[in-house]
């Protein structure tokens, strides 16, 4: 083999290394899109953060911890990830944005028979307490709003029992990642009711702002690749069957 081309392979060979990275990924519980199972991460962006390390070569370590852990590293530290994170005005300027992965709906719920009729913002801001995800952007949301009758949980799983066994009245959740939840704790979707809807979202993959920039656009180019070659649709169909891919990023 000629000299040349040995010494283009060696120099390609090396910029290849030099480019991938060693992330740290950060997820919660928050089925059916991140959960453990086993010991193992799993779920639609688990599936889907393991289809982008393997397209873009970085390699990473995915961690399941409480949001508020996960939300904390994102933004102190250099190569962290956290996956998935809803995009919010508030949030904009703290992380650097990959996605959407998915989109969803936020509604106020309480258990059946409760006897509660919340129909805007103002009526749920009557309720005698609500519970919310710490450093969720549902609670960021509503107390941009002045909600002063929030009730942090550390992970969806306890405020959903809270509302179930009557502790507390009222809870902000997804209306498209529910019915996972309530299934793993072994209760039916009849035994809560839906209220007002007051938040349509999109969720992403974030880097923190010290991540270098290019490993930010080869996660955002290898993404637009699934999208285009039907793998993330796939991925959707298998967690989410009933609900759309979110629209692409502008």
């Amino acid at each position: 083999m000629a000299v040349w081309l040995l010494r283009l392979l060696a120099a390609w060979a090396f910029c290849s290394w030099a480019a991938a990275t060693e992330l740290q990924l950060y997820t919660e519980e928050n089925p059916p899109i991140n959960f453990s199972r086993d010991g193992q991460p799993d779920g639609l962006s688990v599936a889907a953060v393991r289809e982008l390390l393997r397209r873009t070569g970085d390699s990473g370590t995915i961690h399941v911890v409480p949001w508020a852990r996960g939300y904390k590293r994102a933004q102190s530290s250099a190569n962290v990830g956290l996956f998935v994170t809803v995009r919010t005005p508030e949030r904009e300027a703290l992380f650097q944005w990959v996605g959407p992965l998915l989109s969803t709906t936020t509604s106020f719920y309480a258990r059946r028979g409760s006897g509660l009729h919340i129909d805007s913002l103002e009526s749920a801001r009557q309720a005698e307490m609500i519970g919310v995800p710490r450093d969720w952007y549902s609670q960021q949301y509503l107390e941009r709003e002045g909600f002063s009758n929030l009730h942090m949980v550390s992970k969806p799983h306890s405020m959903l029992e809270m509302v179930l066994y009557g502790r507390i009245p009222l809870m902000v959740y997804e209306d498209q990642l529910l019915p996972s939840l309530m299934a793993e704790l072994g209760a039916s979707m009849a035994d809560l009711e839906r209220h007002y809807s007051f938040m349509h979202s999109s969720s992403y993959i974030v880097f923190s702002l010290q991540t270098d920039a290019r490993v930010v656009r080869r996660w955002q180019a290898a993404l637009d690749d699934m999208r285009s070659d039907g793998s993330l649709a796939r991925l959707h169909e298998q967690w989410l069957p009933n609900d759309a891919l979110p629209v692409p990023a502008d």
